[in-house]
């Protein structure tokens, strides 16, 4: 399932459908009724994409079968296939897109390619330089 879920073509699918609906999120408290219409399209896409793939990729495979040996193990196997399906969370649904939002529009430090991270202490001990910590809010760098 983890394959499946963190496979490419999931993963542009998830993206359009963040493109589609994010601007009618607002970051507030208030659950609107369109959040759990789209929650809804967006959890029918899942299953029926997860479902999809699992008939795909297992010769015989079951979903009634597979949920109800689900509910029946409390292993820690289950769990962890059950943490990966947050997807199934409204709340952390609807968390989303603000965050997203503010991506896309700009508003956010998006620090994930192109980030390298040096031990300061490591690095003015080679250089024989002083140290320097970059003030948060502020643009301006303290010594």
């Amino acid at each position: 399932m983890e394959d499946i879920i963190m496979d490419a073509e999931f993963q542009v699918q998830q993206g359009n459908f963040m493109d589609k609906y994010y601007q009618q999120f607002k970051n507030t408290e208030e659950n609107k009724l369109t959040y759990m219409a789209i929650f809804n399209k967006n959890l029918s896409f899942i299953e029926k994409y997860i479902e999809n793939q699992l008939l795909e990729r297992i010769p015989g495979y079951n979903m009634a079968i597979f949920t109800a040996t689900l509910k029946h193990h409390n292993d820690e196997a289950v769990h962890d296939i059950v943490n990966m399906l947050t997807f199934t969370d409204f709340l952390a649904f609807k968390e989303m897109f603000p965050q997203y939002r503010a991506e896309k529009e700009g508003r956010r430090l998006y620090l994930c390619s192109g980030l390298a991270v040096t031990s300061l202490c490591k690095l003015a001990s080679q250089n024989n330089t002083q140290q320097y910590l970059l003030r948060p809010g502020s643009g301006s760098l303290i010594s």
